[in-house]
């Protein structure tokens, strides 16, 4: 898996994921989808409008990536993981043609992903991008409706080291008269996205633009602000291609994200007295969203329980984090981890200073042993991070 090693895990290619639809009967053209691409925000944006989609009464499948602790996480219909039979029987089944034809953990997933929405006849598919978006293996698809997210600087070796070439990259998934909703205005890349639209003869519009109905949500990060306006911009297309969702279902879908879909790790509170929060965020932008929230809280002190992947530029992520504040850097159990002392070092250099340990619960232990009930300890850096904790 790439997620677990790396770039050996990552092929840049549909060639495969051609062969196993078309192996599979092309299951992906059985059913109806959303395509869900950007560099933050995808996983929210996707639960989201699954939730909504469930409480106005249609069934929803949604396909996202990674997960944090069980990998049927990814595959979900109506919020209820695909079952361990199911993708034992699809793997024995299939496994002579995936090794024959060298495929990949993703490429096989996303072929399981579309072969059992398919067969479990859903009404609509909700498909979150693995990684860039025009040679993504999701990018098989025809949606009704693309969503980009937002674009920053993450995954540089794959997609491009500044972001204009990384929107090139997820500009890839705009298809041929589909309209596509941008979630984030940004004036150095907006072009490109208007230029792809255009060439494709696809409506575009930037969801950042419009003023919806403010609507309670149990996401609570502040970045969600965002994620909203953009689902109801993809939610107001829906509604123009007949699907039946009244504001009443807006309104109960957004309250229950979590309930609905099983979404976690998202400015996710585990413990109260003192206060604890998890966030997958793991790159510069979406970092300084949870810093930002989390420094605006009243707390006695404020505790950083962190590692990261080895291909973050660390120098510029540890200037985010406040100097007054108690690190404890953690090396997440996968072999692409950031060595912790590494990080250590790094962090030191900016005045962030800390110590190294082994794993998150001797230090979740440790702080809770210690602080006052009024402190705030944050978990994240990494997705592996918060999976631990988990």
């Amino acid at each position: 898996m790439y997620q677990n090693i790396g770039n050996s895990a990552y092929k840049k290619d549909l060639s495969n994921i051609k062969l196993i639809c078309n192996h599979l009967n092309h299951p992906q053209d059985d059913f109806k989808s959303i395509h869900i691409g950007g560099t933050n925000g995808k996983g929210s944006c996707s639960h989201m409008l699954s939730s909504i989609l469930q409480e106005a009464g249609y069934k929803v499948g949604l396909y996202t990536s990674p997960h944090l602790v069980d990998f049927r996480e990814r595959i979900r219909i109506n919020g209820k993981m695909i079952s361990k039979d199911s993708v034992s029987k699809f793997m024995h089944q299939n496994f002579d043609f995936f090794e024959s034809n060298n495929c990949s953990f993703f490429e096989m997933t996303v072929g399981l992903a579309f072969n059992y929405f398919s067969h479990k006849k859903v009404d609509v598919a909700i498909i979150e991008v693995g990684m860039g978006g025009r040679l993504d293996s999701t990018n098989i698809i025809n949606p009704i409706v693309s969503i980009i997210t937002n674009i920053s600087l993450d995954h540089t070796k794959f997609l491009g080291s500044n972001i204009s070439k990384i929107a090139k990259e997820k500009a890839g998934i705009i298809k041929i008269n589909t309209p596509v909703v941008i979630g984030e205005t940004q004036s150095e890349i907006k072009h490109i996205f208007i230029n792809d639209a255009k060439l494709k003869n696809s409506e575009i519009v930037f969801s950042d633009n419009f003023i919806f109905q403010k609507y309670d949500c149990d996401l609570k990060g502040n970045y969600q602000k965002k994620n909203i306006k953009t689902v109801l911009k993809c939610i107001k297309i829906l509604k123009n291609k007949s699907f039946e969702i009244d504001n009443s279902k807006i309104e109960v879908g957004l309250r229950n994200v979590s309930r609905n879909t099983g979404f976690k790790g998202r400015w996710q509170v585990i413990h109260n007295n003192p206060l604890i929060i998890c966030d997958t965020a793991h790159n510069e932008a979406a970092l300084k969203e949870v810093v930002s929230q989390l420094t605006g809280l009243e707390y006695k002190e404020l505790h950083f329980v962190i590692g990261f992947s080895d291909d973050k530029e660390l120098q510029k992520i540890s200037k985010i984090f406040p100097k007054k504040a108690k690190y404890y850097f953690i090396r997440p159990k996968v072999a692409r981890g950031r060595d912790n002392q590494e990080v250590q070092q790094i962090f030191k250099s900016n005045n962030r200073v800390g110590e190294i340990y082994g794993s998150v619960k001797e230090v979740i232990g440790l702080i809770k042993k210690n602080c006052n009930k009024n402190d705030i300890i944050f978990i994240g850096g990494s997705t592996f991070i918060v999976s631990e904790i988990m």
